[in-house]
């Protein structure tokens, strides 16, 4: 009879990181992404360590056993060993409507687990107490694995009983960090991994709404990203961080009551034309409007009568046409894509004739003008006394997310 026994394959790990950013009117400056992963392991019991940092900490359910004994004064390869990777990798996210692409950095901020011994450190060593026990395993007073090996700093916390010692060191710097033992080791577990990052990420303000998706791999074991030596072999050989970047953006205009309906009046009103005949130079209206932006929008009119880039305003009869431009200024903190600020920027007809601004920081309920104008010219051809009468005509403003 032939028996086929089948081993478990090992199987890669995947792991969320999810980022908001929201416009914050109590703090505009703040262009930045919020952490929306759930935050496990070392970030969560002493949170107060990765908030001093801005780092987050999540903990997988990965593991590293050893493959054979620990040998006392091993090489760093053959003894406990960490090569992380701490520098900053890029890697591209991709809006799921647009198929905008923008690129964000991650590294590898920090990593802990817990070490748990085949016997007790006091066994192991012959010590009098736990904590020397775990002290002289790994080469004396600084030995005790709070106090990480170099290049990996101390992260200020180390917990202990009789078989295991919990760590977190952190990563400044790329770089192998090694403890060696001092006493044999039969075996030897780390029972999860903890791994703190830090995100470099796009200005969100340069961003279209939605969600953006990307991921970044990593090889778990000897010569790949997470290296813990030729000891301590993993549970599984990948793992893979999923982005998601979700960008909610804000962009309101309110016209005040009224505003809906401009009648366009010389200056100083018409009483020097109905007193002495003078002509008035311009016919005009600026109304005010507040608006609150927190990314790239658009700007332009529809109108149901119009020549190539503007309206037209009809007189009584539907005979004669005069021209109407319209243009914006807008309030400090809103461009245009040249970075300069938004005054009296001529608005045309359509959405191919757009005119496309952008905020250098989230702008709330700020004040903007629409400036209504007929030229003097087009006053003279509307004034000419045979043939006098009312214009009007209707302009829709469109400010467009969409860009």
């Amino acid at each position: 009879m032939l028996a086929v026994v089948a081993a478990p394959s090992a199987q890669a790990v995947n792991q969320e990181i999810r980022a908001l950013f929201t416009p914050d009117s109590a703090n505009p400056q703040r262009n930045l992404f919020v952490n929306k992963t759930p935050v496990s392991g070392y970030c969560a019991d002493y949170p107060s360590e990765c908030r001093d940092n801005e780092t987050f900490s999540i903990r997988l359910p990965m593991r590293f056993e050893s493959a054979s004994p620990m040998q006392p004064n091993a090489s760093p390869r053959n003894s406990a060993m960490f090569s992380i990777p701490a520098r900053w990798r890029p890697l591209m996210v991709t809006n799921r409507e647009t198929g905008e692409t923008e690129t964000v950095e991650v590294r590898i901020a920090g990593f802990g687990s817990r070490y748990i011994l085949s016997d007790t450190a006091v066994n192991l060593t012959g010590a009098a107490t736990p904590i020397e026990g775990h002290r002289v395993l790994w080469g004396g007073p600084g030995g005790g694995w709070v106090n990480a090996a170099p290049p990996c700093t101390y992260s200020g916390v180390g917990m202990y009983s009789d078989n295991y010692y919990r760590f977190f060191w952190k990563t400044p710097v790329q770089g192998t960090c090694v403890k060696t033992a001092s006493f044999p080791i039969p075996a030897m577990t780390y029972d999860y991994l903890d791994f703190s990052y830090e995100l470099k990420t796009p200005n969100p303000l340069t961003m279209s709404s939605g969600l953006y998706t990307g991921d970044v791999s990593y090889r778990i074991g000897p010569g790949g990203d997470f290296d813990m030596g030729d000891v301590m072999l993993p549970s599984d050989p990948d793992l893979t961080l999923n982005f998601v970047l979700d960008v909610q953006h804000t962009l309101k205009v309110d016209i005040p009551p009224g505003g809906e309906k401009i009648n366009l009046v010389p200056a100083g009103g018409w009483q020097a034309w109905l007193q002495t005949g003078r002509k008035p130079v311009r016919l005009f209206r600026d109304q005010t409007f507040n608006i609150s932006a927190s990314s790239r929008f658009k700007m332009y009119m529809e109108c149901p009568s119009w020549n190539a880039v503007t309206c037209l305003l009809k007189d009584a009869e539907g005979r004669r046409q005069v021209i109407m431009d319209v243009s914006v200024s807008l309030p400090n903190g809103l461009t245009n894509l040249a970075g300069e600020p938004v005054k009296r920027q001529r608005l045309r007809v359509g959405p191919m004739g757009a005119e496309i601004f952008q905020p250098g920081f989230y702008v709330d309920r700020a004040p903007g003008v629409l400036h209504f104008e007929v030229a003097k010219e087009e006053v003279d051809y509307m004034l000419q006394t045979s043939v006098a009468s009312p214009y009007s005509g209707s302009v829709t403003v469109i400010w467009d997310s969409e860009v």
